[in-house]
């Protein structure tokens, strides 16, 4: 994993699957975090690497992350998230959100939009 700052690109957009997702380290406000860069074609979406179910990280290994039909789903416990808002449409923690990070993509990088 990259580590950034909010002056800093978190990654390449070439980084990125094309509907996959991607974590990072970022120095955020709140300190270091892992951060989930999500991406489809060239639309990037960005969340906190935590399930607001039971605040356990969403990756069933580091960095590798379950996507199915545009659903980002959490390994600990099947809860599923729309990737453009983070909106959790099944499981334990169903009508809340992902912690949002914005994010931009300039000539080819996501940086962090702080």
């Amino acid at each position: 994993m990259e580590t950034a700052t909010p002056d800093q690109a978190l990654c390449r957009l070439d980084d990125i699957p094309d509907g996959g997702a991607i974590a990072v380290d970022a120095a955020l406000r709140d300190g270091e975090e892992s951060v989930i860069v999500l991406r489809r074609h060239d639309a990037v979406r960005a969340y906190m690497n935590i399930c607001p179910h039971a605040g356990r990280r969403l990756d069933w290994a580091p960095g590798k992350f379950l996507l199915k039909d545009n659903l980002l789903i959490c390994a600990a416990h099947g809860a599923t998230f729309q990737d453009l808002d983070g909106l959790c449409t099944g499981g334990p923690c169903r009508g809340e959100h992902l912690r949002t990070v914005p994010v931009r993509v300039t000539d080819g990088e996501v940086w962090l939009d702080q």
